[in-house]
């Protein structure tokens, strides 16, 4: 088997199976390909990049084994003739390309590669090309690091730039189906003085690939920032081996070693000679990082106590240079290891390889009990309350097309759009939960179903001011048939009832005229058929949590949505500050209960809370409760004028109260109706 060439001793497949499993990689699958050599599947994580080929998995065998890593040779001859003198290396984008290397091989005959590389590749799925390619990919698996070998003969002027793309450039990947396409700017290119040669730690260009004909070479071995080739990857769909490691990291401090066992095999395979040197271009190598492992610390976090030569046993194997001394390692980490930044991650290490099944473990396990989070309980209570109130709770896309979410983006702000081209339609990331429940009003009516009732919390995002917002947001919808009226009572009691859940029974709920809107997708409702209470912002106390309206004809018509709909959604973060609120409890009454309604003629424009506000401002004796009753438009009411039916609790205390108590008072009441609200009561 490939890994047992790093081996000594050599380990069995079955035996290697169990080490992998045992350390964190489970091992899937094997499948015999001949007597001498079997094939395992093994799963690795995303931050074990170093693992990513025989060398690191042979390393981890060697830790839990007791074995010892055999490293490749990588001397190889040079000659005289410097490789700067044989071409220029300019990188313009250090940040993206930390480090980037070229080593010129001369003389070169492409063919064939040798029987056992392409046995090597053939038993890991590739496909041999010739010597060439075939070392470039043999070291790929072997080290982990990509390399790319490049036409040295087509390299326009013989310079290589590391640089962002220009829009609109075109670039052909390799490949004998690959197609040229069109580079939208910014992604990270290799280029030579005229073209794109290389979508870096992507794929190489076809212009400058290696073919039977080439005899110079120009070897690339270079550290590429994993978002850089993640968003080239997938903005253009091409993957590679080479992007799946540089994706999860490749450490500028292992490019060398690498390098140099490329130019050896290729001067094995296929002749010619190696230039002096190598072109760098990038900054200097930092420092590596030093970590010091308590002993001590290790035994507290495990459990048990492992001795002190089988700690730098394993560090040892492991690349970390342990230097003992006292209660005390002190472990240089090797630059392939980006996952080990604290001694908690030394210690998992040394754990992984002297056996997670040493941990003791006890029969029982101590708990301590998590005191109630009030930031938690409010989001269950508001849920609660609406799926009472008869709203069904929806969970959708977080995504909207952007004819959706254009009518709810408030002035002076902007929607965040993604580059997914996954995403297909629907790229915004939606600045309102309201077009995200419109959207499934619409599918409901699309299949002959019912229009809900329907609410949901979650997140809301937009642009503002160059920076990113997000909040998190309550949202509710209803549309009961061809009446707006009814639709706007039902979300806006479930609104008044939501607050007062979360806010308290004495909060004081206020919907006012809003100017101006914070949004363009709902109708002041006295543009609706029949006239509402305008269209505004829910106040709490007189603080702004949120809007209630009609969800515009326009804006309905533009979601293929017939009929009224009225929204109302809240920024969670004000509606449940304060959660839970202050108790308030009142003993039941022990007398009875006087009730009078009271039907006012108004103006259309008279909202309900100037006529509440005008009652409870004429502080009536033993007034308990003001109620709406209902409305009514049309003979023998005027046109212009509307009659609001108002329900007027009376209650004494410890007594029954006579109609001679209360008549004088709603006497009284008629003067100030007509004086503050224009009204008159109606016969």
């Amino acid at each position: 088997m490939w890994i047992n060439q790093y081996l000594n001793p050599a380990v069995s497949a079955t035996e290697q199976a169990r080490i992998f499993t045992a350390v964190g990689f489970p091992c899937e699958s094997g499948t015999d390909i001949d007597a001498d050599d079997h094939q395992l599947e093994v799963e690795t994580t995303s931050n074990r990049g170093d693992c990513l080929c025989h060398i690191g998995l042979a390393r981890e065998v060697a830790a839990a084994s007791h074995g010892r890593l055999v490293l490749p040779a990588t001397a190889s001859p040079t000659g005289t003739t410097p490789a700067s003198g044989e071409a220029t290396v300019v990188n313009h984008d250090i940040a993206r390309c930390p480090r980037y290397t070229a080593r010129i091989v001369k003389g070169v005959t492409v063919g064939p590669s040798p029987e056992w590389m392409q046995t090597r590749l053939r038993a890991i799925g590739q496909i041999p090309r010739n010597n060439v390619v075939d070392c470039t990919n043999f070291v790929l698996f072997e080290y982990g690091q990509p390399t790319h070998a490049f036409d040295l003969a087509t390299i326009h002027r013989r310079q290589i730039h590391i640089r962002g793309a220009n829009a609109g450039e075109p670039f052909l990947p390799i490949g004998d189906t690959a197609k040229e396409i069109a580079l939208v700017g910014g992604e990270l290119v290799v280029a030579d003085a005229d073209r794109v040669i290389a979508l870096a730690g992507v794929k190489g260009g076809a212009a400058t690939s290696v073919t039977d004909a080439t005899t110079d070479l120009l070897i690339e071995a270079a550290s590429f920032d994993p978002v850089a080739v993640r968003s080239s990857s997938r903005r253009h769909q091409i993957a590679s081996d080479s992007s799946y490691r540089f994706e999860r990291g490749v450490a500028p401090g292992d490019i060398d070693d690498a390098a140099d066992r490329l130019v050896a095999l290729i001067l094995e395979t296929a002749g010619g000679r190696a230039c002096a040197g190598s072109i760098v271009a990038g900054p200097a190598l930092a420092p590596r990082p030093v970590i010091t492992l308590r002993l001590s610390r290790l035994s507290a976090v495990i459990g048990f106590t492992i001795p002190a030569t089988e700690v730098t046993r394993i560090l040892e194997v492991l690349g970390f240079d342990p230097l003992g001394g006292g209660d005390s390692v002190r472990c240089t980490v090797p630059a392939r290891r980006l996952d080990v930044t604290r001694e908690i991650d030394l210690i998992e290490e040394v754990i992984r390889h002297a056996g997670l099944d040493r941990v003791p473990t006890v029969e029982t396990v101590a708990i301590r009990p998590v005191g109630p989070q009030c930031a938690i309980d409010a989001v269950r209570v508001g849920r609660d309350t609406l799926a009472a109130a008869g709203f069904v709770e929806s969970v959708t896309h977080t995504l909207v097309s952007e004819r959706a979410a254009a009518p709810f983006v408030a002035p002076a702000r902007s929607w965040l759009r993604t580059d997914d081209e996954r995403s297909l339609g629907e790229p915004v990331l939606r600045p309102s939960l309201v077009p995200s429940l419109l959207g499934v009003l619409k599918l409901n009516a699309d299949r002959g179903g019912s229009a809900p009732r329907l609410f949901e919390h979650a997140a809301t995002f937009w642009l503002e001011e160059s920076i990113h917002r997000e909040r998190r947001s309550i949202a509710m919808i209803a549309s009961e048939g061809s009446d707006p009226e009814a639709s706007y009572r039902i979300v806006r009691a479930a609104a008044e009832r939501l607050v007062r859940v979360l806010r308290g029974g004495n909060a004081r709920v206020d919907v006012a005229a809003s100017s101006p809107r914070p949004a363009s997708a709902t109708d002041p409702c006295a543009n609706a058929r029949h006239a509402l209470d305008p269209w505004g912002t829910v106040e709490v106390d007189g603080s702004p949590v949120g809007t209630v309206g009609l969800v515009r004809r326009t804006v309905l018509s533009l979601l293929g949505l017939d009929g009224p709909v009225a929204a109302c959604e809240f920024d969670w973060e004000l509606l449940a500050a304060g959660y839970p609120p202050p108790p308030d409890s009142q003993p039941l009454p022990t007398s009875p209960l006087l009730g009078r309604d009271l039907s006012i003629v108004v103006d259309e424009t008279v909202a309900w809370a100037a006529i509440e506000g005008a009652i409870l401002g004429a502080s009536l004796s033993h007034l308990e409760r003001v109620r709406f009753v209902g409305v009514w438009r049309g003979k023998p009411v005027p046109s212009g004028r509307k009659s609001v039916t108002v329900g007027l609790d009376f209650r004494a205390k410890g007594r029954t109260l006579r109609r001679e108590e209360v008549d004088p008072e709603i006497a009284r009441l008629t003067p100030l109706l007509s004086t503050q609200l224009g009204g008159e009561l109606r016969a």
